[in-house]
C-alpha cells in the first residue's frame, strides 16, 4: 500500500518553537525553472484536455520551466518536501502545519505577491498557513470531498447518507455493496469515520473529528474496522480510483469532484454531500525553505491569483477560487459554477487539519503520530 512508503518520513515534531530566517524583501530575475509537488488535476497545461491549461501562460511570461511531481495523499507530500529538491508544494491543511513546525516550509512576504489583497478574506489569515500572523503560504484552493456513486447501482434513490461506504446493504441493483466500494487510503480518512459517529452516535461528545479522546478514537477504529471488511480497494491516485469505477465494478466511495468532473460524461456517476456533512480541502502554495529558483516560486504565487488559473482550476477540479472575482466571467466555470462548487458552504466544511495532542475541544486529543501507524495497521487487518 502506498500508505506505507512515504508516510514515516513524514512525521516531524510538531512542538517546534524556532522558525527559519525572515522572507525576502526584493524579487530577483527569474532562474528558468520552478519544481511543483501538487495533487492530481492541479497543474495543467492542457494535456489532460486541451481547454484546460494554465501553465502555458505562466511559462511563457516568466521563463520559468514548471515540472510537476504528484502526489497521492498529505503524507506524501511532506515525505517529498522534506526528501528535497522541490521549490513548492499545494499542501492541505493536514500537512500545512508539519512542515511549518519541521522548518520545511519558509515564510513569505505577500507585499511580494500583488495580488494578495484579492483573496478571499477568510483565506487571507487562515490558520493553516498563518502562525503568530506570519504567512507560510498563498492559499490555491479549495472545496469539499463528496461521495461519489454510480447511479445505476443506486437507481432512482440519490444516497443521503455515508452510511453506505460503512455499513453492508442492499443497494438498488439488488446487490450488496461488500467489495464494491473504496475509502481513502490516508490516515486522515480517520476523521471521516469520527464525522460519521459525531452524528450517528453523538454520546460520544465527538466535537471537531481532528480532535479525539481516546475513546472517541477507539471507536473510529472500530468503525474503520468495520469499513475493511466492505471496501474491496483503497485509493489514493486519483486516476486509478477513476479507472477503478470504469472497469472494476465499484460504486460509490469518498471522492473529489475532480474525478467526478470527469467520469461523469462517459459513465452513470453523480456525487453528493450526504446529510453528515463532509470534510474538506483548504490548499495553499507553500515554498519550501531551501528553494533554489526562490524567484520563479514568488511569480507562480502572483500567477495563480492574477491568470485564468483560479476560474479554470475551479471548473476542472470542481474546487472553489480563493479568489471571489474569478467567480464571474469565465466561460468554462461559468456563471453558477462558484455555487455549485459549494462556495456557499465554506462554514459547513470540516476542514483537514493535522491532529494535535493539545487540542481545543477537549482536555487531550490523540495525536497525528498515533493516526499514522495505526491507520496502516487497520488496512492490515488489525
Amino acid at each position: 500500500m502506498k500508505i506505507s512508503n512515504l508516510m514515516m518520513g513524514a512525521l516531524v515534531a510538531l512542538g517546534s518553537s524556532s522558525i527559519i530566517a525572515a522572507p525576502i524583501t526584493e524579487l530577483g530575475s527569474p532562474e528558468g525553472e520552478l519544481n511543483i509537488v501538487a495533487w492530481a488535476g492541479y497543474i495543467e497545461r492542457g494535456e489532460t484536455m486541451e481547454a484546460f491549461d494554465w501553465v502555458t501562460s505562466y511559462e511563457k511570461s516568466t521563463g520559468c520551466n514548471v515540472k510537476v511531481k504528484t502526489a497521492g495523499t498529505s503524507d506524501e507530500m511532506v515525505a517529498l518536501m522534506n526528501q528535497g529538491g522541490f521549490d513548492i508544494v499545494t499542501a492541505s491543511g493536514d500537512a500545512s502545519l508539519r512542515m511549518i513546525a519541521g522548518e520545511t516550509v519558509q515564510e513569505i512576504n505577500t507585499d511580494l505577491i500583488p495580488s494578495w489583497n484579492t483573496i478571499d478574506k477568510r483565506l487571507q489569515d487562515a490558520v493553516w498557513h498563518t502562525v503568530d500572523g506570519k504567512h507560510y503560504g498563498t492559499p490555491y484552493a479549495w472545496g469539499s470531498n463528496v461521495l461519489m456513486y454510480n447511479t445505476d447501482a443506486f437507481g432512482d434513490k440519490v444516497p443521503d447518507s455515508w452510511n453506505v461506504v460503512w455499513e453492508e446493504q442492499m443497494l438498488a441493483d439488488g446487490k450488496s455493496n461488500k467489495n464494491r466500494v473504496q475509502a481513502f487510503d490516508g490516515p486522515i480518512h480517520i476523521a471521516d469515520a469520527a464525522m460519521y459517529l459525531m452524528y450517528h452516535n453523538p454520546e460520544l461528545g465527538i466535537k471537531d473529528p481532528y480532535e479525539l479522546t481516546e475513546d472517541q478514537y477507539q471507536a473510529s477504529l472500530n468503525l474503520l474496522r468495520q469499513q475493511r471488511e466492505l471496501v474491496g480497494r483503497y485509493w489514493h491516485d486519483a486516476f486509478m480510483q477513476m479507472d477503478d469505477f470504469t472497469n472494476e465494478g465499484f460504486v460509490a466511495s469518498g471522492s473529489w469532484p475532480f474525478q467526478v468532473n470527469l467520469l461523469k460524461p462517459n459513465l452513470p456517476i453523480a456525487s453528493v454531500i450526504p446529510k453528515e456533512g463532509a470534510t474538506g480541502w483548504a490548499d495553499t502554495t507553500m515554498v519550501h525553505a531551501e528553494a533554489k529558483n526562490l524567484n520563479c516560486a514568488y511569480l507562480w504565487m502572483e500567477h495563480q491569483l492574477s491568470s485564468n488559473l483560479q476560474s479554470d482550476l475551479a471548473a476542472w477540479f470542481g474546487a472553489v477560487p480563493v479568489v471571489p472575482a474569478k467567480c464571474v466571467g469565465s466561460d468554462l466555470l461559468g456563471p453558477e459554477g462558484c455555487k455549485i462548487n459549494g462556495i456557499d458552504n465554506f462554514d459547513k466544511i470540516m476542514f483537514w487539519k493535522t491532529p494535535v495532542a493539545s487540542c481545543k475541544t477537549q482536555e487531550s486529543c490523540v495525536p497525528y503520530y498515533r493516526w499514522v501507524t495505526d491507520y496502516i495497521a487497520v488496512l492490515g487487518g488489525r
